[in-house]
């Protein structure tokens, strides 16, 4: 095999592969013995007809396709491997040359990554985020304690009201007509929840155990049977019977049975700390994020496009997978959401492209301050993995192997980078943001992680 890289604009390249005779030869009859089988030539039984017979009847061009495609995984891997430039993007592949007793010739046109002139990442001004843990969220925090350890109790005295629990059966109408999934028996369903559509919970309280009534509601427009959005329904309803959630008393026996303290105080001055930590990580995940955006806007990078549709598209599978994990398929999902894929696509390709600038800078911060990953590091960060999959960590390292263990040692670099960039930020003191009460974020984001070039081909397989 013998290989020409030829540098296009855009730190796009194009990849010139050669590979002998003999091999296309071999490509060649392979593709033979696989089809043979299928083919069918009068006076020979299935699969004993001879090549040259076949490619006589049907033209020598019969296995080139199979031939082709057998070639180019082959030669592309290592072409990959003699290549010094790293490749971030999949292969557009266009054959030059196939014929008999001639060089097989094919080029990849491939994304290079990009070289980054890094702008000022020291002293970079963020928002000072107030991280002081207000009574109330105290509160709010013994109230969640207090309602999980709430007790459901029957009620028989009194009609529905507002948080109660009610048992119910029921059958949904439009224009008279009962409609699929509209019914229900025994079904549990909280007052004010806002399980059920439109002001359905609403016209349950009041009623007492063993009524029967009218419920009427109007579906959604937006409601993702389209058979039934818009459309004014009535339920017939019989209430079967009540709970409500009776709450324990806030005091020292109540703290003695849901965490490890004895007294009450003691236990609020926990979660008031364990706020303050929650708080002050995630005012340092923004200030990363703030301080990462400057940088970025800041410094100098050409991102080929071919790179920001290939993180894109395995942006995508890992969404895809995430909601295949629940149950849906992602199509599913676009359909109760709304979302079409040219939205999702481009919602994608702009994710692809911050999450590309935000890894470059901070590969370019760990170079800039000679930052490392210590074995010992790294053997903790294989370690939490090890406990994630349950595998030993001898184990781990052999599955990786010696170039993915080593990026996990440059993801452990980047997020030191991470933490350098928002350990020497300045706040600015003139702009000013507040947390969410709680101090919980909805999704932490850590410094991008870094494929391999075998990583990526395992993809593309």
């Amino acid at each position: 095999m013998s290989l020409k890289v030829e540098k296009l604009e855009h730190n796009m390249a194009k990849l010139t592969i050669e590979s002998p005779a003999e091999d296309l030869e071999k490509a060649l009859q392979g593709a033979y013995l696989k089809q043979r089988g299928k083919i069918n030539i009068p006076g020979f039984r299935k699969g004993k007809a001879p090549r040259q017979l076949i490619e006589k009847m049907y033209g020598p061009e019969v296995f080139y396709e199979d031939a082709a495609n057998d070639l180019i995984n082959t030669a592309y891997a290592d072409a990959l491997k003699e290549t010094e430039e790293e490749i971030v993007s999949r292969p557009q592949i266009e054959v030059v040359q196939i014929e008999k007793g001639k060089p097989f010739i094919f080029t990849a046109e491939v994304a290079l990554k990009p070289e980054i002139q890094l702008g000022k990442y020291k002293g970079v001004k963020v928002e000072k985020i107030n991280t002081d843990v207000k009574d109330s969220e105290i509160e709010d925090k013994l109230k969640e304690e207090q309602n999980r350890n709430a007790r459901k109790v029957e009620v028989t005295d009194r009609a529905v009201k507002d948080k109660d629990i009610v048992n119910i059966d029921y059958s949904g109408s439009v224009d008279g007509e009962v409609f699929a999934g509209g019914t229900a028996e025994g079904q549990e369903l909280e007052i004010g929840s806002h399980t059920f559509i439109d002001n359905f919970e609403d016209q349950i309280i009041g009623k007492n155990i063993g009524d029967e009534f009218d419920v009427n509601v109007t579906f959604p427009e937006e409601y993702h049977e389209k058979s039934l959005a818009g459309k004014p329904a009535v339920f017939k309803v019989k209430l079967n019977g009540i709970t409500e959630n009776r709450l324990p008393e806030l005091n020292d026996d109540f703290a003695d049975d849901v965490s490890e303290f004895s007294t009450l105080k003691e236990y609020k001055e926990d979660i008031k700390k364990k706020l303050k930590e929650s708080k002050e990580a995630e005012a340092k995940r923004i200030k990363t994020d703030q301080a990462l955006k400057a940088i970025v806007e800041d410094s100098e990078m050409d991102i080929p496009q071919a790179m920001i549709d290939t993180e894109a598209e395995q942006l995508i599978q890992n969404f895809a997978n995430r909601f295949r994990q629940q149950g849906l398929t992602l199509q599913q999902y676009m359909q109760f959401s709304g979302m079409t894929a040219d939205k999702l696509k481009e919602d994608m390709s702009n994710q692809a492209k911050m999450n590309i600038e935000s890894r470059l800078v901070l590969e370019a911060v760990v170079k800039a301050e000679k930052l490392e990953a210590s074995d010992e590091e790294l053997d903790k960060e294989l370690e939490e993995m090890a406990k994630q999959y349950r595998i030993e960590k001898d184990k781990i390292r052999e599955i990786l192997g010696e170039e993915e263990t080593e990026n996990i040692r440059l993801n452990v670099a980047m997020q030191k980078a991470a933490d350098f960039i928002a350990d020497n930020s300045k706040e600015d003191a003139k702009k000013k943001a507040e947390l969410p009460e709680d101090g919980e974020v909805i999704e932490k984001k850590s410094a991008p992680k870094k494929r391999s070039a075998s990583a990526k081909k395992k993809e593309e397989e």
